[in-house]
């Protein structure tokens, strides 16, 4: 994960907004909104702004085997600055999104202050608030804390539902510094691909904060793109599977231009290059074979595309890159386009 900080802002203001977004990556994602902003006079004896605006989403792509993967909130918490925590409850701050019946106990009892997040369902640029307009103290926070509740799971595409645990119930990230008077927008990716992990006999399965990055909304941008049907069948890959959900391959995204495919590892992987993104390529039904990748901090890269889709983020497994390109990625919301 990394840290991005933003100059403050012309706006004087002594209050900040605190804004977070989910959004899915390649397991699932969804986006979480915490935003703060602040207002003040021009006058010469108003005091220095001690607030700024803070925003984060969160950012998804599939999992190959995943219908849902929801994920319970409970509370969303800023720790450090030298001050007190400071938190927002589900279902009992106003700033806070309101509960909802996603999460349950073992009883089938909705689980209270709870707000249920299906992160395939927020692909791309959507996003989902939990936290609007809180007003915090300006400075640099030590952590970023996604406390859950109970309740969270994968169901699978048999059918079957799945605990999805995270350890101590808490997503714990490296915290941002939000400069007085100053607005701040991030976005937490969740490519849970790399961030869910279960074990050999795919009973347990964890979230894990290994596969987040926390990027400045600001400096990001968007990559879609498709794979030629003819790039597929020249390499044995799969064309037109009955079920669209099943990827037929997957692109990588790795820092740095024209990386050679000898360097590039898949996420449990031991050459030089590791994945910064990846997102699984899909059928649509009639001819197209298309991914996307969303929040991606500005910057050149190097897309592989790999028929292989087996990916287990805790060992190195075979992939075979067939084609690479270098990419610039600028902050834009509008998505530049690569095909291969």
């Amino acid at each position: 994960m990394s840290k991005h900080t933003t100059q403050a802002g012309k706006n004087p203001a002594n209050s900040r907004r605190f804004n977070a977004v989910f959004t899915p990556v390649l397991l699932a994602g969804s986006m979480l909104t915490l935003a703060a902003c602040g207002g003040g006079g021009s006058d010469d004896s108003t005091p220095a702004p001690t607030t700024a605006t803070f925003g984060l989403q969160i950012s998804d792509a599939p999992v190959n085997d995943a219908a849902a993967v929801v994920v319970c909130f409970n509370a969303i918490e800023l720790v450090g600055n030298g001050s007190a925590t400071q938190k927002y409850l589900i279902g009992s701050d106003a700033v806070a999104a309101a509960p909802n019946n996603l999460c349950q106990n073992a009883q089938g009892n909705v689980i209270a202050n709870s707000r249920g997040v299906d992160l395939l369902k927020l692909p791309g640029a959507l996003a989902e608030s939990l936290v609007s307009g809180a007003t915090v103290p300006a400075g640099n926070y030590g952590q970023l804390r996604l406390v859950l509740s109970e309740g969270s799971y994968i169901q699978l595409k048999d059918g079957s539902k799945k605990a999805l645990s995270v350890p101590s119930n808490e997503l714990k990230l490296l915290g941002p510094t939000l400069s007085a008077g100053g607005t701040f927008s991030y976005t937490l990716e969740f490519d849970l691909r790399k961030a869910v992990v279960n074990n050999k006999a795919g009973q347990n399965y964890q979230l894990k904060p290994t596969g987040l990055r926390l990027v400045d909304t600001s400096q990001i941008g968007h990559l879609t793109g498709s794979v030629s049907e003819t790039l597929l069948i020249n390499n044995q890959c799969t064309v037109a599977p009955a079920d669209k959900t099943k990827p037929v391959g997957v692109v990588y995204l790795y820092k740095g231009a024209d990386l050679a495919p000898a360097t590039l590892g898949d996420y449990g992987g031991t050459q030089p290059n590791l994945p910064y993104a990846s997102a699984p390529v899909l059928f649509d039904g009639a001819a197209s074979y298309n991914y996307q990748i969303g929040f991606i901090d500005a910057g050149t890269y190097t897309a592989a595309f790999s028929c292989n889709t087996v990916d287990d983020p805790e060992q190195a497994d075979v992939v075979t890159f067939l084609a690479t390109k270098t990419q610039a990625i600028s902050a834009n919301k509008t998505p530049v386009v690569l095909n291969f």
